[in-house]
């Protein structure tokens, strides 16, 4: 798996301090993206917040998950939170370090009590010791926050004094991704009120000692309640790895209310759902992958944006009209682009891609942020897009009506289908997941030439990646009965 280290500077480490009449919890801030360009520690807020218990485990919800891996439970993860000004509200969100859940915390205009909002996104400093502090926060304590540095003063003439070096997995960054396209895709299943919704939270499962999951289970709204089902009727959510929710045990007995979101289901296959707990002022969101050990960034939703370049313009035009705000309007962009509604939200899954906007199920909306990752990365090596351009530059790709022939790199040939509008192909990766994943490389291949893609963006790696199986499985060069495949598949 690609990785890289990623620096991580703070001033000084986060503390929350007793000070007369309450506590002030200084969240300290790394190098983001704000209006005026980058800076090295931006502040986006200094006042009270309306609900500090709350609060408290809600920032230790966000940050539970981003210490956490769900799936082999043995390695370490520790990735520090990212923060985003919105101008009306403060979102912290996290990634577990296996990649199947991600969580925000969107702290809104009633939980702020005085203070102006920023706007920008970095990383913020999360330590042990604030961890702790945060766990004894009382219900009637006072608490100022402050999110970026004091005064300028606090930097020394030497730099930042706290650096963190974290391993930053390419798997991961593309989850992050991912996740914003496939959350797009949902609705609104059931809405429990508070005493179900700590109910059934607490009748689920944590994870034993090795944090075995027991797998993809479905439930359905009965009621005001959800009742469990043993197969996906209509109106069934799924919960995928029902132990991974257990990070919402920080926030029950504050909670008002609990809604899920997901897509419909439409066969047996386990789906992502979303999980949010509304808390006074507040919401927590957990969204989980399909599976436990099937993480985000294997599920090609943000593919077909990606291998487009009609997409990859949109997105320039689109990403300039972004101006931090926290509900995207897509008419009102539509508008000011001169561009239908459809391309706006294709250019805005692009945007997603490289981390330029996440998506908000309880509002419906996508919102602008800046992740401070080195985002490009998730298409330089996004295996399945890199070996359909490899492809499209090899000349092995040819067209007839709706059948396209691609020849992959071992001389295999693949044919792919079009049946009103959807691709199918010959070869394993669709028959195992049936365009469950995204498209495989061939199917995108040929999507690229009938967009009139005959060579490889200037600039671009054409180096073949590895084969169909984004997710760690190698799948797609094994040589199988073509005929038995392809009649299976059309």
């Amino acid at each position: 798996m690609t990785r890289s280290l990623q620096a991580v500077a703070y001033t000084r480490p986060s503390v929350l301090e007793s000070v007369a009449g309450g506590h002030r919890l200084g969240l300290e801030t790394s190098r983001g993206a704000t209006p005026t360009g980058v800076e090295d520690h931006p502040r986006f807020f200094a006042g009270f917040l309306a609900s500090p218990q709350v609060a408290a485990a809600g920032l230790l919800a966000v940050a539970d998950v981003a210490a956490a891996r769900y799936y082999q439970q043995q390695l370490r993860a520790w990735l520090d939170p990212v923060v985003t000004g919105n101008g009306d509200r403060l979102r912290f969100e996290s990634f577990s370090g296996c990649g199947g859940v991600y969580a925000r915390l969107d702290v809104l205009e009633p939980g702020l009590d005085g203070g102006e909002v920023g706007h920008g996104t970095t990383n913020v400093d999360v330590n042990n010791p604030l961890r702790e502090a945060l766990s004894r926060i009382g219900g009637d304590d006072p608490l100022h926050l402050r999110v970026g540095p004091e005064e300028l003063a606090v930097t020394t003439l030497d730099g930042p004094v706290v650096e963190k070096k974290v391993p930053l997995p390419d798997r991961w960054l593309r989850g992050f991704a991912e996740a914003q396209v496939i959350a797009a895709g949902f609705d609104l299943r059931a809405e429990l009120p508070a005493a179900e919704a700590v109910r059934f939270l607490r009748s689920l499962p944590r994870g034993g000692a090795r944090g075995a999951s027991r797998g993809a289970q479905w439930v359905v709204p009965a009621g005001r309640a959800l009742r469990p089902t043993t197969r996906p009727v209509p109106g069934a959510v799924c919960l995928p790895g029902p132990e991974r929710l257990v990070a919402l045990q920080r926030v029950l007995r504050h909670a008002t209310a609990l809604r899920v979101y997901g897509p419909p289901a439409t066969g047996e296959a386990a789906l992502a759902s979303a999980w949010e707990v509304v808390l006074p002022g507040m919401r927590l969101t957990l969204t989980l992958s399909p599976k436990a050990a099937r993480g985000f960034s294997g599920e090609g939703g943000v593919l077909e944006a990606l291998a487009t370049d009609e997409a990859a313009e949109d997105a320039e035009l689109i990403g300039v009209l972004l101006a931090w705000e926290p509900r995207i309007d897509i008419g009102d962009l539509a508008a000011s682009s001169g561009l239908s509604p459809e391309r706006v939200r294709a250019a805005l899954t692009r945007l997603g891609t490289s981390g330029r906007v996440g998506y908000d199920t309880a509002e419906a909306a996508y919102f602008h942020r800046e992740l401070p990752y080195d985002a490009d990365r998730v298409e330089r090596h996004n295996p399945r897009l890199r070996s359909a351009r490899a492809l499209v530059a090899a000349g092995g790709v040819s067209l007839d009506g709706d059948l396209g022939t691609v020849t992959a790199e071992d001389g295999h040939v693949h044919r792919v289908r079009d049946s009103a509008g959807t691709l199918s192909c010959s070869c394993l990766w669709w028959a195992k997941y049936r365009g469950g994943r995204g498209p495989c490389k061939h199917a995108l291949a040929v999507r690229m030439v009938r967009r009139g893609a005959t060579a490889v963006p200037e600039g671009t790696h054409v180096e073949a990646g590895p084969a169909d199986g984004a997710a760690g499985g190698a799948i797609d060069g094994a040589r199988i009965d073509e005929a038995r495949i392809d009649g299976g598949a059309r």
